[in-house]
């Protein structure tokens, strides 16, 4: 018997981790599977709003353990991250770490599991964004330096392990588990309070989400930035679940236009309903590029990079950048229709759950 400690600590993750509960757990009732977990929750996203609702929509249990790191500097949540899974792996290790993602508990988790002997894989290994003033970007690089088996979303992914040194037989090419989550639950998606309050009508309204620093740090940026998508967008309604850090900044910012709708943060189901029926999303998240990739809706970038360059050369996104000026001509193709067709990139399929599950229990029962 081999356990497996799966790691999740932010919004992101829950997404990616729960197919692989799934399918863990399918593999355990045909009864062919030596493989357990333990679900280790770090309590980098510790509040119901962030964690907790996406736990329950997701069919995800209760944590085993739960590290109840909480807020804090970089700094401070990943020295609590490493010191409370150091304590667990001290008192009871397990055979392997699984981290997904890119956040703060991935790295963490994944120094502390290789320093004490136990390997480590990581699901959504070898992507990159060259940006080194992105946390997360330095998160990817920590973790895959030191990551035993890489179970990777593309073949870019594949070809930056490659190119960093990483042998053929450490890679797998399984597919993106955020995508297993999203068809799954594609037939649950459910319209918000604001679907009514606001009359929304499909196609008939965008929708925003910004987060990253160098777009909602700063009154007169975010202002721009929101006016520029007001201007651009004729008059239909724009839904923004704000964001925490965005929220403090338009509070403080004071200034109402009349077609930007803010409403709190939403759940699994709730958000991905709206989007799956938006003309648009204007977004600076990562994930959410590869939904509306699976899901065909347009999806304006601003960032000037990304670390999924398959939404772009594939799908339906494209990079519009940081600059409030640049949005106009690109809102301008998406009112009129005339936004680029995408297609789905290779195994985003549903299925890489299982992928992953049965090379884990090669990997491991072998060892």
């Amino acid at each position: 018997m081999k356990r497996i400690d799966l790691i999740a600590g932010a919004r992101p993750n829950f997404m990616k981790i729960a197919p692989i509960i799934d399918a863990l757990r399918a593999a355990q009732a045909r009864g062919g599977s030596a493989l357990r977990y333990r679900l280790i929750h770090t309590g980098q996203h510790y509040d119901k709003a962030m964690s907790g609702s996406f736990f329950e929509e997701l069919g995800i249990p209760d944590p085993d353990i739960n590290l109840e790191v909480g807020s804090g500097t970089q700094a401070e949540q990943t020295a609590g991250i490493m010191v409370g899974y150091e304590k667990v792996l001290l008192k009871d290790a397990s055979d392997l770490c699984l981290v997904v993602g890119d956040v703060t508990s991935t790295m963490a988790c994944s120094i502390v599991a290789r320093k004490m002997g136990i390997p480590v894989a990581h699901v959504e290994g070898g992507i990159r964004s060259l940006d080194w003033t992105m946390p997360e970007e330095i998160n990817r690089v920590v973790t895959d330096s030191i990551t035993n088996w890489f179970f990777t979303t593309s073949d870019t992914a594949n070809d930056n392990l490659r190119r960093a040194g990483v042998t053929e037989d450490r890679i797998f090419f399984v597919g993106n588990t955020m995508i297993d989550t999203l068809l799954k639950h594609e037939g649950r998606l459910r319209p918000p309070a604001c679907w009514t309050s606001l009359a929304l009508t499909p196609q008939q309204y965008c929708v925003v989400t910004l987060h990253r620093p160098a777009n909602v740090d700063g009154e007169h940026k975010l202002l721009a930035l929101l006016q520029a998508i007001a201007d651009n967008t004729q008059g239909v309604p724009v839904v923004f679940p704000v964001h925490p850090r965005t929220a403090k900044n338009l509070r403080e910012a004071g200034k109402a236009l009349p077609s930007m709708h803010y409403v709190d943060p939403l759940g699994y189901l709730e958000f991905n309903y709206l989007v799956k029926h938006a003309r648009g999303v204007i977004t600076d998240s990562g994930g959410i590029t590869e939904e509306t990739t699976v899901l065909g809706v347009p999806c304006l970038t601003l960032r000037d990079n990304t670390e999924r360059p398959e939404t772009v050369t594939i799908g339906t996104n494209e990079l519009i950048g940081t600059d409030p000026k640049k949005l106009p001509p690109a809102l301008t193709r998406l009112m009129a229709g005339q936004w680029k067709k995408g297609a789905i990139p290779p195994k985003w399929d549903g299925k890489a759950a299982e992928r992953i599950v049965a090379q884990l229990g090669r990997l491991l029962l072998a060892s």
